[in-house]
């Protein structure tokens, strides 16, 4: 029986297809016998589907050969190669017609390769479009070299204006690749999306007719769209799309950086931020176009959250689907339901909307975009492994398309043969086989972008239509005041009148009516729902006024009310959490961009624990650049707010109890403390060099952070300011080892003081923390960093029993492992110092009697209880457990173990200092006074004084017990 030619195996409609090109590179393929065996099977697939791979092999079979003798079908090109071989074919070319020619013939030379390579899946889809990218690149640049040195002897060299030195430079083309191009993306057809610009307005340095810039870049770059689009017997190298430039058509072909800065500033659209998410310098001059598109990025990565992004998007696709059905292209892999499209739009939705705040998301190429979406936008990862596989195989299917004759379409063929051509192309045995697989992905596709990009009021829980055109004739001044006052008491809001002027007083702000339209029709979007929603609340009107308070807030920034109008359980959560916190709303008003945070409910009531949160901060840290000191304060103090709010919302929902607050707080604290050290320490030592503990021993870092008081005390609550302390362990005498060599002392201090500008500097977000250092030795009059021997011997000869009673809450917050180490050992000695018990009574008594003159609720208010200072509050308590560490550690270590008083009451009591009975009624006490405080702090209720008769049994038990104890 005889062997089964290639052909043979092929599907029957597709052999004739190949049958002539076949026999006509047999007399080729001998040439390279050898090689060509192991792709003959390979070369009758490829010609079975590409008309265009045969036409080219036929009317050149030395390509053939050249392809196999080179192994260019089995081996990856490097960065360069496509550079690098059209520089050696351009080299000795002098004639502009040559030069076009060479370039069509090195491009479908190339294409043979590529296609060849993608069809048989020697390259992946990333490195199909990747290497078409770059021989695009190779082109462009190439021929635009070879065009502009030609030019520059004809018309002079373009120069800039007369810098303060007097002298002018050379002024180049910048190449901006837009769309595919510009993201490594095209695919097998693809136009090239291009603009034209240039870093400097001037002329050229011509001795008798010199040029405008302008003028000669724009010649130059209708030179380069004749070298790479024009049609000849040779074809064309790419066809080329100048309509993405500033005014499209009919603006000019070339334009300067400023020109270019000045129309996207005030005229850019929204479909060009989408446009410019992709761009990307291909060449010419690659810095200057790197450098204009940093210029750019404000106008492309707002530094909010932009959910209007959706909107824009929504009105791009409603063009789309319009064009789908108009021209029928409902087969369309790229613009149908389901298509290329749709995934793009998703993944650039989410890059407009959060790209601004968010910089890893300000990338080109959509592969890389949506990986990242789980961690950074909350999208669940079936949802992204979904669209992943569906991209990956959509374009296949459209090079699958492409590859039969390189034109550019996506649409599927409806022929026999060409249903064909694609399934043997996909590795399917027939067409509805791939067919299936194909729908499958699509529905995928729909499925996930209704999720994202699917109008709001597509969501089930929003405002019914008969409410919704209720609140809106109110809000439109429809209903006169007995009307708005009938529906706002039937709506739910018992003091009507109040209610309505708050609305009135909207209505008539300034802000109102400097709004512009488009501000203006947002806010009709979002405040039905909004209002309807405070409306269900128990305090409708304190509700109201708080939620209107951040609705003034925005007003100028009107993408956050599209943010609300997206997200309907984002504004349900708004509208809870301002109900139950006037604080909250503050936050909110203050800061709100924090809005963003209400979105997602996993992580709004989940606060993460500590390993989390550093590690959370350790990857927004890495996107900031190093030298960028006001951005990295932005961003820790985002990240302080953000927190924050996570956990006041578990808070004011019950999801926390107030122990688990405090200690989440404290953890951010202590989180953004030794993230502001590293860095301080970063910049130091890089400027100064490493302080050195000894000779030849650098320190590593031997400084560390103790936080006194509430910090210490893993107590922190909203507004709790940080008491700190510094301390470092090098030597004195020492300097650091950089080129600019300082003391240790001075470097400690300096770094102290840097420590404390990246805490306490007010930016537009605010400071990070307000920071006391009154404790450290010798108070405000004393250094700002001590060491740690000095400091153990301020401790042990000099402090006051006060300061003692201060380092029984202290700890470290930040900073060397083992100085903390050295540290703790140094706080064990100073408070197991055995010292007298009377004279200790006495001095911790009167301290306190001092404390309650100065600080305590006058005697006038016998109705009020101050819960810190008063007699029976939480002061009280605290100096209780002070004392007992203080009179009883010598004999007991275990009660310097801890900083908290909890913990503390609970070794007291384990070591029989007090009864358990009176242990629990003080843990009870200050558990219960402390989250009172806090409900107060949640309210904006900065004083902390409440009504006696509230809390009056838990003080006068504290009372007794001090009695018991202190007098």
């Amino acid at each position: 029986m005889s062997e089964l030619r290639p052909l043979d195996q092929l599907p029957s409609l597709l052999q004739p297809v190949v049958e002539k090109s076949w026999q006509s590179l047999q007399p080729a393929c001998a040439q390279v016998r050898p090689l060509y065996a192991a792709l003959e099977t390979e070369l009758c697939q490829v010609l079975a589907i590409s008309d265009f791979v045969a036409d080219q092999l036929t009317r050149r079979p030395e390509w053939l050969v050249q392809l196999l003798e080179r192994g260019d079908l089995l081996q990856s090109y490097t960065l360069t190669t496509y550079a690098d071989r059209l520089t050696a074919l351009l080299a000795n070319i002098d004639d502009e017609l040559q030069m076009q020619q060479q370039l069509r013939r090195f491009r479908q030379y190339e294409m043979v390769r590529l296609i060849w390579r993608d069809l048989m899946r020697h390259a992946d889809m990333r490195e199909t479009t990747r290497d078409l990218s770059r021989l695009a690149d190779a082109c462009i640049d190439r021929a635009l070299d070879w065009l502009y040195q030609r030019a520059c002897k004809r018309w002079g060299v373009p120069m800039s204006p007369e810098d303060a030195q007097g002298q002018r430079h050379p002024v180049h083309l910048v190449v901006l690749g837009m769309g595919k191009l510009g993201a490594d993306e095209l695919n097998l057809s693809s136009d090239i999306d291009l603009m034209f610009c240039f870093s400097a307005k001037g002329e050229t340095d011509h001795p008798n007719n010199p040029l405008e810039n302008q003028d000669f870049f724009i010649r130059l770059g209708q030179k380069l769209i004749q070298a790479l689009d024009n049609q000849t017997v040779e074809g064309f190298v790419f066809r080329v799309d100048m309509r993405l430039r500033p005014f499209g058509s009919a603006g000019p072909l070339a334009i300067s950086f400023s020109a270019m800065e000045h129309y996207y500033q005030e005229q850019g659209r929204d479909w060009e931020r989408y446009a410019m998410i992709k761009a990307r310098p291909v060449a010419g001059d690659l810095q200057a176009g790197e450098q204009l598109l940093q210029q750019l990025r404000p106008f492309v990565y707002r530094k909010y959250i932009d959910f209007s992004a959706f909107e824009s998007l929504r009105e791009m696709k409603r063009m789309i689907n319009h064009e789908v059905r108009r021209k029928g292209l409902e087969q369309n892999v790229k613009l149908g339901s389901g298509g290329i499209r749709e995934v793009e739009f998703i993944a650039q939705a989410f890059q407009l909307i959060r790209g601004g705040r968010d910089r890893v998301l300000q990338q080109r190429e959509l592969l890389n975009i949506l990986p990242l979406l789980p961690e950074h936008v909350g999208m669940p990862d079936t949802a992204v492994a979904e669209l992943t596989d569906a991209y990956v195989f959509l374009r296949n299917t459209e090079h699958a398309i492409q590859a039969i004759a390189d034109e550019q379409t996506q649409e599927l063929p409806s022929d026999p043969v060409g249903q064909a051509r694609i399934a043997l192309a996909m590795g399917y045995a027939d067409w509805s086989t791939f067919q299936q697989q194909l729908t499958e992905h699509r529905q995928a596709v729909s499925r996930h972008f209704a999720d994202v990009i699917a109008p709001a009021d597509a969501d089930a829980d929003t405002v019914e239509v008969t409410d919704e055109a209720e609140w809106h004739s109110l809000l439109t001044q429809e209903l006169d005041d007995d009307q708005a006052l009938t529906l706002l008491r039937r709506k739910g809001f018992s003091q009507a009148e109040y209610a309505l002027k708050l609305l009135q007083d909207l209505q008539q702000s300034r802000a109102m009516q400097m709004l512009q339209q488009v501000a203006k029709t947002r806010l009709l979007q979002v405040l039905p729902a909004l209002l309807e929603t405070v409306a269900g609340c128990d305090n409708p009107e304190v509700t109201l006024e708080r939620v209107l308070q951040l609705i003034q807030a925005v007003l100028r920034r009107s993408a956050y009310l599209v943010l609300l109008a997206e997200n309907p359980a984002a504004l349900r959560q708004l509208v809870q959490l301002c109900s139950a916190s006037a604080w909250f709303a503050t936050l909110l008003a203050k800061q709100p961009v924090l809005l963003d945070e209400l979105i997602d409910p996993r992580t709004l009531f989940t606060p993460p624990d500590k390993s989390r949160l550093q590690a959370e901060l350790q990857q927004q840290l890495l996107r900031v650049p190093e030298e960028d000191v006001e951005q990295l304060m932005e961003t820790l103090r985002y990240f302080r707010h953000a927190h924050v709010l996570r956990v006041a919302a578990s808070d004011i929902t019950g999801a926390l109890p107030l122990m688990k607050v405090s200690d989440y707080l404290t953890w951010l604290a202590e989180t953004l403390l030794e993230a502001v050290l590293q860095s301080a320490w970063k910049t130091l030592t890089a400027r100064h060099g490493v302080p050195m503990r000894a000779p030849g021993e650098p320190c590593d870092p031997d400084f560390i952070v103790v936080g006194y008081g509430k910090l210490g005390g893993i107590e922190l609550s909203y507004g709790s300011d940080l008491d700190l302390v510094f301390i470092h362990d090098a030597d004195p005498d020492l300097n650091t080892d950089g080129e600019k060599s300082v003391p240790n002392p001075v470097f400690f201090n300096r770094l102290g003081q840097k420590m404390i500008h990246l805490l306490n500097t007010f930016t537009p977000s605010g400071q990070l923390y307000e920071i006391d250092m009154r404790l450290r030795p010798s108070g405000n009059s004393g250094l700002l960093v001590s060491s740690l021997s000095a400091f153990e011997k301020y401790q042990q000869q000099e402090a006051w029993t006060w300061e003692h009673q201060a380092l029984v809450r202290a700890r470290v917050v930040a900073g060397s492992p083992a100085l903390t180490r050295r540290f703790e050992e140094a706080r064990a000695k100073v408070l197991m110092r055995q010292r007298d018990s009377t004279a200790l009574l006495e001095e911790v008594r009167s301290m306190r009697e001092k404390m309650r003159t100065h600080l305590a609720s006058p005697a006038s208010a016998e109705d009020q209880f101050d819960l810190k200072q008063d007699r029976g509050g939480i002061v009280d308590i605290e100096f209780m457990v002070q004392y007992w560490v203080l009179n009883h550690a010598w004999e007991y270590p275990d009660l310097v173990t801890y900083t908290d008083n909890i913990r503390i009451l609970d070794v007291i009591e384990a070591r029989q200092l007090l009864s358990a009975e009176d242990a629990e009624t003080l843990r009870e006490a200050y558990r219960v006074l402390r989250s009172v405080g806090h409900r107060q702090a949640l309210q904006e209720q900065s004083n902390s004084v409440v009504a006696d008769a509230q809390l009056n049994a838990y003080r006068q038990r504290v009372m007794a017990i001090w009695q018991q104890v202190m007098e």
